[in-house]
């Protein structure tokens, strides 16, 4: 058995029936998620003020950047959504991805966002660096390259779910289909 098909093995062994087993199971790793998935975009997020907000909805002694409460809030409500969707046994698709980047990246985009036309759960209307010179999909093109991705996802068999997560991952940021947040929202539907 490869590495691979005992990690599925894994999963299908807790018999995950619901959002309350599947938090139960999610429990110790979505501060960790969280956490590791912020501090990659933001280095001041901390492993203290995730915990504090995921289990108390607030911190004490902060003295930081108001963005980064405002990114790891957003983090745990979108983990909420998460189990919403599992709850309703929801399909990924192009409203649930935008919903995803939406509580993800509320009150977080900067002025020159804003003063450009971006918002939150909408694709991006301008080209943003997403490396040293890549801009990812042009924003006309956006649309039909996630449809085009989130069509593909249909065609994995459900014994290849964590090869399907790993290429879903991998394409969106390929595309890059919001002005930000992309790496979060990307790595939140991988989920």
């Amino acid at each position: 058995m490869t590495l691979y098909d005992e990690a599925v093995a894994l999963w299908r062994r807790k018999r995950i029936g619901d959002d309350a087993e599947l938090a139960e199971a999610l429990n110790a790793y979505r501060i960790a998620f969280a956490y590791h998935s912020g501090k990659l975009e933001n280095a001041q997020i901390t492993y203290h003020d995730t915990r504090e907000i995921f289990e108390h909805d607030g911190v004490s002694a902060y003295t930081g950047d108001l963005r980064t409460l405002f990114e790891i809030r957003n983090a745990r409500e979108a983990y909420e959504l998460l189990l919403d969707a599992f709850r309703e046994r929801r399909a990924l698709d192009e409203a649930l991805l935008k919903a995803f980047q939406f509580r993800l990246t509320q009150n977080t985009y900067d002025a020159r966002r804003r003063q450009l036309g971006e918002r939150p759960g909408e694709y991006k209307h301008h080209d943003f660096v997403t490396g040293q010179t890549e801009v990812g999909a042009p924003p006309e093109d956006v649309p039909e390259e996630v449809a085009e991705l989130l069509a593909e996802l249909a065609d994995f068999p459900p014994d290849q779910a964590l090869t399907a997560a790993a290429y879903f991952h991998a394409k969106l940021e390929n595309i890059h289909p919001f002005a930000d947040g992309n790496g979060r929202t990307g790595r939140l539907a991988m989920n």
